[in-house]
């Protein structure tokens, strides 16, 4: 195991560094200025439709515009925002957060490239239901010569949709809230197959279980009702008692944002490494909170009721700027602003202790620990909830519609696997399956760009003209 564990982690390191560093930061900065910022111009809009005024029951597809970002908000707004976070600092120093910043901003516009794409270019699965997804873009765009490469994102996307992240620091959460509260010993453990297996450990993941599989069987259809109504009571919880916290710390803010900018360019000695490790850190993190190019949101937001691909681009750009810009960037100031982090820099640790600190320092008589495990546990569920979806749906892919269904129960199972197997090898094997899962993502993007240029210019002209309704 330990020789498996070694293997995945020097090949996250890797890819992670120079090569895809060129390939999302660049494919992002490709996008922004291919587009002419022209999406950036259009965000009011994008609230009108995500509000319903342009929904269309009548037209092919699942759900709406609503519930599509919804959904792809609640896989991305989970563990990363708030552990992520705190890796990113620790492993990069303040100034991680700025390139997070600059990689959300190339996410937007990889997001509406991404996502008008997968409206532009559906399939159909098996059961002749209409699906949308990079897998799809794929074989519907570039033609079915192209086919061996959407099963390449086919095969490490159902690694990469695993739930054993999610699970991990959900459990580590409760363990350390909730386990000396109630006087439960977390160290206690058992032997199973030469692993040292925690018991508190292994009764989260059982409950998670339980919880998860009462909706995932639902499809996509239950998964986005109940993801529509967690997310905004989740960013709402989270936003106030963040903002309580940085009133406490208000003073500091704009030494805070000072520190963020110089160490992106400076970097930080304690963390021996240069400007390129700050660099991979916050793209790397970014990565993992937002999900942009990756290609699990064009596989939700394909699946939206319309015949408009370039209105749905423009709803699913707001999922960037919801979860990086501003989600992660409130968490990074109460780490930063509570000065927890400071004995961490520079060490390989798990990321909620350093959020839960900040947490704890900063709301008296141990309430923070209980607010910030409330939030972790609607964070976790959420994001759990919808990446079952996406296994499904790239299993059905492979094996057909029926089959794809199998995926939710491999799903389950390894739910406890995550509950109780070590942060590093989890981290490791989702960075490594992310980044496998990026390049036919952004690759086939990047080819059918003057496909998503030409239906932009239509678009807007016809909005412009009051063509819209």
């Amino acid at each position: 195991m330990e020789v498996i564990e070694t293997a995945v982690r020097d090949f996250s390191n890797w890819i992670w560094g120079i090569p895809l560093l060129i390939l999302v930061m660049g494919g992002g900065l490709f996008f922004m200025i291919y587009s002419k910022f022209t999406p950036f111009l259009y965000f009011r809009h994008a609230i009108n439709v995500l509000r319903g005024k342009y929904d269309e029951d009548d037209k092919e597809g699942q759900i709406s515009h609503y519930e599509a970002l919804s959904t792809a908000i609640a896989s991305t707004v989970g563990m990363g925002n708030i552990s992520g976070v705190a890796v990113a600092i620790t492993a990069g120093g303040p100034g991680a957060i700025f390139w997070m910043w600059v990689s959300a901003f190339f996410g937007i516009a990889t997001k509406y490239f991404t996502c008008t794409l997968a409206v532009m270019y559906r399939g159909k699965d098996s059961d002749g239901e209409v699906r949308g997804g990079p897998m799809y873009v794929i074989t519907e765009g570039l033609g079915q010569k192209w086919k061996p490469l959407a099963v390449f994102f086919c095969i490490f996307a159902l690694a990469g949709a695993l739930p054993i992240f999610q699970a991990n620091q959900l459990t580590a959460a409760l363990n350390t809230i909730l386990g000396p509260a109630v006087g439960y010993n977390t160290e206690s453990s058992f032997m199973f197959l030469g692993a040292n297996i925690s018991y508190a450990s292994m009764i989260t993941g059982l409950v998670l279980m339980v919880l998860v599989s009462t909706v995932i069987f639902g499809g996509i259809k239950k998964i986005s009702k109940v993801a529509s109504k967690l997310v905004p009571a989740m960013v709402v919880i989270y936003f106030v008692l963040v903002i309580y916290i940085l009133l406490q710390n208000f003073a500091a803010i704009p030494g805070i944002f000072g520190s963020i900018i110089e160490e992106a360019f400076t970097g930080n000695a304690i963390l021996g490494g240069g400007l390129g490790a700050i660099i991979i850190q916050g793209a790397r993190r970014a990565a993992f909170s937002n999900e942009a190019g990756i290609g699990t949101a064009p596989m939700v937001h394909g699946d939206t009721k319309t015949d408009e691909p370039v209105r749905e681009g423009l709803v699913a750009m707001l999922g960037p700027a919801i979860d990086t810009l501003i989600v992660c960037t409130l968490t990074a100031l109460v780490i930063l602003s509570t000065g927890v982090y400071e004995p961490y820099l520079g060490k390989s640790v798990e990321g909620i202790p350093v959020t839960l600190e900040a947490f704890n320092q900063a709301i008296p008589g141990g309430a923070g620990g209980y607010l910030l495990g409330l939030c972790i546990m609607i964070f976790a569920v959420s994001t759990l909830l919808s990446y079952s979806y996406y296994g499904v749906k790239c299993m059905s892919f492979l094996l057909g519609a029926k089959r794809g269904k199998i995926y939710n129960y491999i799903y389950i199972g390894t739910i406890i696997l995550g509950a109780v197997a070590s942060l590093d090898f989890v981290f490791t094997l989702i960075d490594s399956s992310f980044a496998l899962m990026a390049i036919p993502t952004i690759l086939s993007a990047i080819l059918l760009a003057p496909k998503v240029t030409a239906a932009s210019k239509d678009y807007f002209a016809r909005l412009k003209n009051g063509e819209m309704g």
